[in-house]
């Protein structure tokens, strides 16, 4: 048995007892804080599958005049095909790679946000990673949408000029 002396126990004291939600005064901030990805108006979307002939997917890109496909199986993104993947992987090595499946040279496990994230969380990997493109998926990583510049811009135009 030990000598010690015994401490009363402490009162509990709600740690959130005095908290107060943050108020937004400018609207743009606000609208990043609590407005979802969905909210950029991520879609439509382009999708290829990951069997598509390189050849194919460059034509899809040029005649839709995108900067990225999203690779998708059964729905669920499994890459992406950018217009940097064409130079980076295609330019040079055209006639060697057109009637490979696109999956051999899209990126693979891209970044992505899901739909109920916020506004600001696309921006943020957009801005510290230096994507211009970031898919946007369900929980289920299904495609949803696609976040992109333009949409950005109108995001940001939508909430600054209101």
């Amino acid at each position: 048995m030990s000598n010690a002396p015994t401490k009363e126990p402490e009162e509990f004291r709600d740690p959130l007892q005095n908290y107060y939600p943050k108020t937004h005064n400018d609207p743009l901030e606000k609208a990043l804080i609590d407005e979802t990805v969905v909210a950029i108006h991520c879609t439509p979307v382009a999708t290829v599958a990951p069997g598509t002939p390189v050849h194919a997917a460059v034509k899809t890109l040029a005649g839709l005049h995108v900067g990225c496909l999203l690779v998708a199986e059964n729905g669920r993104l499994v890459g992406v095909f950018s217009d940097r993947d064409v130079l980076d992987r295609v330019a040079l090595e055209y006639d060697q790679v057109k009637d490979r499946p696109v999956s051999e040279l899209m990126t693979t496990d891209p970044v992505y946000v899901y739909e109920t994230d916020s506004a600001a969380a696309a921006l943020s990997i957009m801005a510290v990673s230096g994507f211009r493109h970031v898919p946007v998926t369900n929980i289920d990583q299904q495609v949803v949408g696609i976040v992109s510049p333009q949409r950005v811009t109108e995001f940001l135009r939508k909430h600054v000029l209101d």
